[in-house]
């Protein structure tokens, strides 16, 4: 499991980027480049980095499911995920 000060930075990115999307998106439209520069650099989205909402792992994540690849495969070999059922063919 990921560090808590690293998990809680993420959280926190997170609610600077919505904070911001609306100005972000006003100035751009306005191209103003100078004001989109003073904004706090956590405030882009491109700083954002997906992580899983369990464990907080960065890697290996699966979009569709918000976890990572690890966790999944876990929690699909006990059934929790319900309509996935392990291939055999």
């Amino acid at each position: 499991m990921a560090k808590k000060s690293i998990i809680a930075r993420e959280r926190k990115r997170q609610r600077l980027v919505a904070k911001y999307a609306e100005l972000r998106k006003k100035l751009k439209e306005a191209g103003d480049y100078e004001a989109l520069d003073k904004l706090p650099r956590n405030a882009s989205p491109v700083r954002l980095h997906n992580r899983c909402r369990l464990t907080g792992r960065p890697k290996g994540y699966m979009r569709r499911f918000g976890i990572n690849r690890v966790t999944f495969r876990k929690m699909a070999l006990e059934g929790k995920i319900p309509g996935l059922t392990k291939a055999s063919w």
